[in-house]
């Protein structure tokens, strides 16, 4: 289980002002659940996705895991615990396969038929995929679906995803959505948290956080919360988006 309790977060503007991202947080992630965090732009959602995995250091506050506070641990040592990050926009990583990063990933010798179990759950031909480089060459869909490959080889105890959907096309966010609502039906000792504002993966959460201005202002069971946020900001059906640009 996460928690996180009373978390505060600023930053130093160019003007020497301290300026509040998150204020005095506080929610909980429970084991087989998976919590979709929205909110309008600029709220704070993914500065808390970056202090869940040890890229911010709060000001003040706990983020507790299975009840140790990892606020002083480092990013690596918050991976060997299990948390896994996948970022808004892939790493690529040139002269490095794909088959390599899930084998990194993974921390064991892993098979090619192995490694294709991975890619073919998140609906990549893996024979295709298997020797390419995870570079230039692959478009943001792909990269975004291989690095949920690497999450899941990984069999991480939280996994956080920031955005998932940003800057990939209306097919491949279709098949985004059905890897995640495979992940959500196969989740045993874990939990998941995705950053989102798109209501098709609202759709398919246990509980919605909604952050504005740092703030928590709604927090409960999607049943609850999702009909408070249709037809706001915080809830924008990528469909919606893209016809409003027709």
């Amino acid at each position: 289980m996460l928690e996180i309790k009373d978390l505060s977060y600023s930053v130093t503007d160019e003007d020497g002002s301290r300026r509040e991202i998150i204020k005095d947080l506080s929610l909980t992630v429970e084991d087989r659940k998976l919590l979709v965090v929205t909110g309008p732009n600029g709220g704070g959602k993914s500065t808390l996705a970056k202090l869940i995995t040890g890229i911010e250091t709060p000001d003040k506050g706990q983020i507790l895991l299975d009840g140790q506070d990892i606020c002083g641990m480092s990013i690596t040592e918050r991976a060997r615990l299990g948390i896994g990050f996948a970022f808004q926009q892939p790493v690529r990583f040139k002269g490095i396969r794909v088959y390599d990063l899930l084998r990194i990933a993974s921390g064991k010798k892993l098979s090619p038929a192995e490694a294709c179990e991975y890619l073919s759950s998140v609906g990549l031909c893996a024979w295709d995929y298997l020797y390419r480089e995870a570079n230039s060459s692959l478009s943001g869909g792909e990269l975004k679906r291989i690095e949920i490959a690497t999450v899941l080889a990984r069999g991480t105890r939280l996994s956080v995803f920031d955005e998932p959907e940003a800057g990939i096309d209306l097919w491949s966010f279709q098949n985004l959505i059905k890897v995640f609502e495979m992940m959500r039906k196969n989740i045993k000792d874990s939990s998941m948290v995705i950053i989102s504002h798109q209501e098709r993966i609202l759709n398919i959460a246990d509980d919605i956080a909604v952050i504005s201005d740092g703030c928590l202002s709604a927090y409960g069971p999607r049943e609850e919360i999702l009909p408070q946020l249709l037809g706001t900001d915080s809830a924008m059906d990528v469909c919606d988006r893209l016809r409003s640009t027709i």
